[in-house]
């Protein structure tokens, strides 16, 4: 299976801390890949640096074949290469449909395109997707006054009005009901499946990762740790002795 994404020997630094030593990894296409490690060990560092928020320092990122580490970020997205982040980035005094409308590409570079009327078509595929992420019924409400669980929601659906080849999720489900996990879990595969978007995928939630993911990396003081695939994760003794201090609790998602 082809890689989307090809990371090779990448590091990065801030001042004298190195954020990513020398890493390597592919995120195949059609799949849903997983990224974990523990706080400060260079993830999201790495996305940044995928998606074009930091330079590197040295190595390589291809997309699709194409070495993208000295593109900006409109032209990286522009590929089809987008990410969600830790905290929401929505128009919180726009309601659902409107932050929809406004997310789709070169339709708000100006003041004055950010108003204009959108084809019905375009507000059906917005209402659309905010069913698929479970928020038509809130279609119409603003979106500041969303949970922040909600909001992140608002936030997948924007990345999947772009209708992007492969989707960075940081953290997608922090701050969401632990009773709506599964719901989400079942529209980021559907996302991978149905839509044709690969996902790579940052998360803590072990149970939520290890259920969704086919394959999984895990990163630690900026270095490459491990990778396999879920089962091998959770049994690696380097992931539970360096991520999760010697213990590796599994639950049902």
């Amino acid at each position: 299976m082809s890689a989307m994404i090809e990371v090779r020997d990448v590091s990065k630094s801030f001042g004298g801390v190195i954020a990513n030593d020398k890493v390597s990894l592919d995120v195949p296409e059609g799949r849903v890949t997983g990224l974990i490690g523990p706080n400060g060990s260079g993830k999201t560092t790495l996305f940044n640096s995928i998606v074009g928020y930091h330079p590197i320092d040295e190595g390589s990122i291809k997309f699709e074949g194409t070495e993208i580490s000295d593109m900006l970020v409109p032209q990286i997205a522009r590929l089809g290469l987008l990410r969600t982040f830790q905290q929401t980035r929505i128009y919180s005094k726009m309601d659902c449909v409107k932050n929809m409308l406004i997310s789709i590409p070169h339709r708000h570079e100006t003041f004055k395109t950010m108003f204009q009327e959108y084809p019905p078509e375009a507000t059906d595929e917005a209402e659309r997707l905010l069913e698929f992420v479970g928020l038509y019924s809130k279609r119409k409400l603003i979106s500041g006054d969303l949970s922040f669980g909600q909001q992140k929601l608002l936030e997948f659906a924007m990345a999947l009005m772009n209708k992007p080849r492969l989707l960075l999720l940081d953290e997608p489900t922090a701050g969401i009901n632990p009773t709506l996990i599964n719901g989400l879990i079942d529209r980021l595969r559907m996302a991978a499946t149905e839509m044709g978007v690969t996902l790579f995928v940052i998360e803590h939630n072990m149970p939520v990762i290890m259920n969704l993911a086919d394959n999984v990396y895990c990163l630690a003081n900026g270095k490459l740790l491990a990778h396999g695939t879920p089962d091998e994760i959770q049994n690696d003794e380097r992931v539970i002795n360096a991520y999760l201090g010697g213990h590796l609790e599994m639950e049902d998602a």
